[in-house]
């Protein structure tokens, strides 16, 4: 059990059924929130994930396979939340989705996804769970932004267009909702070696006849001064903290855990 106690919270992680995401649930439920689960991948694993999750942590897990490409199912998932565990108190928006292409080779129909999944479903459960964040008296909302929400790189252009537009969106919330006991925060990670950033590292390595290894150092990690991956434990326990009381005067930031990357 963490220091910082969540009993009685619930929170709802989008994007959890892996990497960043889950261990962010798994975070969470250590401090003793409830937790709905989000995302896609084999129906035995996630079942056991979340019944693993609800044993060792003795909380209640729920899970949606929502499709946050839709903006009522993004909708949807905060009302099943509140249905499964009883309240929306802790949002984290964490899925996120990836394309690589030139601008003027970029399918459209990709643009479309990403922006519909990084950026149009935060604005979605947001919109969806601040009314039962006003009427408790409580919220906390977290947007897993990225380091690429402060700067740019090429063949991005739809994710670093959507995590722009999520730490706009997040300064806008925090505006808001000033004056109440909520608030809206955004961490800007570097690279992470999760299951996204795998896939890249792959097909980068098949693009330019490079091996793995020389992709992360040159390619990869080439702008995160650190030369490391930055780790998913430390995403989670930054989430955690923003969650807990020493939180509470933290809104409309945006926290880089980038390994300097944004320090140029």
């Amino acid at each position: 059990m963490s220091d910082i106690d969540l009993s009685g919270r619930g929170a709802v992680v989008t994007g959890s059924t892996s990497g960043i995401g889950l261990q962010v649930a798994r975070e969470l439920a250590r401090a003793g929130a409830n937790v709905m689960l989000n995302g896609f991948g084999d129906a035995d694993e996630i079942e056991k994930t979340r019944a693993g999750l609800a044993e060792d942590c003795g909380v209640t897990v729920g899970y949606s396979g929502a499709d946050l490409s839709d903006g009522a199912a993004a909708r949807g998932l905060i009302a099943d939340a509140e249905s499964a565990i009883g309240a929306v108190d802790l949002l984290v928006n964490n899925a996120g989705i990836q394309h690589v292409a030139p601008v003027d080779k970029m399918p459209p129909e990709k643009w479309d996804a990403i922006l519909a999944i990084n950026l149009s479903s935060a604005f979605h459960t947001i919109a969806a769970a601040l009314p039962g964040m006003k009427s408790r008296e409580f919220g906390r909302i977290v947007n897993i932004a990225s380091a690429h929400g402060l700067v740019a790189s090429p063949y991005k252009s739809a994710y670093v267009a959507a995590k722009h537009g999520m730490v706009g969106l997040t300064k806008t919330v925090a505006l808001e909702v000033a004056e109440t006991p909520i608030t809206c925060n955004a961490i800007c990670p570097g690279f992470v070696q999760t299951p996204l950033v795998d896939k890249q590292i792959d097909d980068q390595a098949k693009s330019y006849n490079m091996s793995r290894e020389d992709v992360i150092r040159d390619i990869v990690l080439g702008s995160q001064p650190s030369k490391r991956f930055v780790e998913v434990d430390h995403i989670a326990a930054t989430v955690l903290f923003l969650c807990g009381p020493a939180g509470g005067s933290f809104t409309g930031a945006s926290l880089s855990i980038d390994g300097g990357w944004t320090a140029r």
